[in-house]
């Protein structure tokens, strides 16, 4: 009965590893094609409003997180966007709210590949990302244009997850992960930038509010952040394409 069992086995792993395999290949060749056929990088644009979206909620929950208040986001049609917080709080506290948005989008990549792996996980995470964003979008987003992209990127990751087919899920978040793992490449540049340009203005980078509140040069700040997602992005793609 052991070595009748042990083939059949070893084909199903092989198979599902096959499967993960081509979900993540399927997802580059998408992406690719986005930058090259015409139209596509139209197409590609929302993926870089996800990027932003990230960025800022990594921003507010950070906040939270140290005792700050998360009290607006806005989102501008440039792909740009600002996380409003008030609240008294630590050196290291503030820090860590910059921090939280330039690891965020990292973070959330590596999260997007290690749930992807099982078909229900992958269903039902895309139901908890689509409630919290719905919910995210009546607490903090306060002008049109956000309203109108956080509430669309909602109803389509519930509705993914409403499906029959669990690849679709699954495939959904992988491709996610994907984006916003390139994101994390696309934008290292700004990283090692003391200012940083939005709809509204110049202002301060998220590395210089770190360096400010902490010590030593926004580089040296640019230079952990960027070894920090780099590292999580490792471990959350290894996790998805091992046995």
């Amino acid at each position: 009965m052991v070595a009748q069992n042990r083939p059949k086995n070893l084909s199903l792993s092989t198979h599902k590893k096959n499967k993960t395999r081509w979900f993540l290949i399927g997802s580059v060749v998408v992406t690719a094609a986005l930058y090259v056929i015409p139209f596509g990088r139209i197409l590609a644009y929302p993926l870089i409003l996800i990027s932003t979206l990230v960025h800022e909620m990594g921003h507010g929950l950070s906040a939270l997180a140290v005792g700050a208040h998360f009290k607006a986001f806005h989102m501008w049609s440039d792909g740009s966007g600002v996380a409003y917080i008030q609240g008294n709080t630590s050196r290291l506290g503030q820090a860590i709210i910059s921090a939280g948005g330039l690891v965020g989008p990292a973070v959330v990549a590596a999260l997007c590949f290690i749930v992807a792996k099982k078909e229900p996980l992958a269903r039902f995470s895309l139901t908890i990302l689509g409630a919290l964003l719905l919910i995210s979008e009546f607490l903090f987003v306060r002008n049109m244009f956000g309203w109108i992209f956080v509430g669309a990127l909602s109803a389509v990751f519930l509705w993914v997850a409403q499906q029959n087919r669990s690849w679709l899920a699954q495939t959904t978040l992988v491709f996610v992960g994907l984006q916003l793992s390139l994101s994390v490449f696309s934008r290292m540049d700004y990283l090692f930038m003391p200012t940083a340009q939005t709809a509204q203005g110049s202002m301060p980078s998220d590395v210089s509010q770190i360096a400010d509140a902490l010590f030593l040069p926004y580089w040296f700040w640019g230079g952990v952040c960027a070894l920090f997602s780099l590292s999580i992005l490792f471990l959350g793609i290894r996790s998805y394409v091992r046995k």
